[in-house]
């Protein structure tokens, strides 16, 4: 049976490389440049506020599984950002690369796009906490929607793993878009975005390898448990 997350997969590989083969191309500045040079109020606004979503918001939706007592989930969502989180902040620390507004105050010849309202920094720049954050976010909905559409097996339809399919494109895009907000509004450049989405990709994937066996003892003590009490 096809695996759901071989989309979400394939895709994220396809785009890192692709832009991954960019930075070879292009020279570090005129890279932001690139990706950034087209500016208008709707897109600065759209991209100041998506970002936010970063810093608090998803956070909050990963605690929503907690409504239907699905703890597991809630807990696999907090061991990931944690992880993540961990290892982020010690390559910022030993790296400690500047940020773009401060690579272009030394090149006056070029004019960095900067959208209103949004405080600029000035260090720690790669990785990216915020790609990080919306990387692991979206990779663990794609995995726990994969892990259910595998539980289901034969029940599962055509028209199911369409719609299986079509939300891990969705999950990616919304990862991306979270990530290129950062290139967008100037605060990382895409190295630090790349560096920042594989971090938050790679996280949930392996504690999720490491973790599945306990997953599928403890849902097969549960289905054998419901088909004893059923038969009673």
């Amino acid at each position: 049976m096809k695996k759901p997350f071989s989309v979400y997969v394939a895709a994220y590989v396809v785009l890192l490389m692709v832009l991954l083969g960019m930075q070879y191309v292009y020279p570090k500045l005129e890279m932001h440049l690139l990706m950034n040079s087209y500016h208008n109020a709707v897109l600065d606004t759209f991209f100041k506020y998506y970002s936010v979503l970063a810093e608090a918001p998803l956070y909050v939706l990963a605690l929503l599984p907690l409504l239907w007592k699905k703890y597991r989930l809630t807990l696999f969502f907090a061991m990931c950002e944690l992880l993540a989180g961990g290892v982020l902040q010690i390559l910022k620390h030993v790296i400690s690369m500047e940020r773009p507004v401060c690579a272009f105050e030394r090149c006056r010849e070029l004019v960095l796009p900067l959208v209103e309202g949004v405080d600029m920094h000035h260090g720690n720049s790669f990785p990216s906490g915020h790609a990080s954050t919306f990387f692991v976010f979206f990779t663990c909905c794609a995995l726990l929607l994969a892990y259910h559409y595998q539980q289901r097996g034969s029940r599962n339809s055509c028209r199911t793993l369409l719609l299986t399919d079509l939300a891990m494109v969705v999950f990616l895009v919304l990862a991306a878009l979270g990530a290129y907000s950062r290139v967008y509004l100037s605060q990382h450049f895409l190295a630090d975005v790349c560096m920042g989405s594989f971090i938050g990709f790679l996280t949930p994937c392996l504690l999720f390898y490491f973790l599945k066996d306990n997953w599928l003892k403890l849902n097969n003590e549960k289905l054998s448990d419901h088909d004893q009490e059923t038969v009673s």
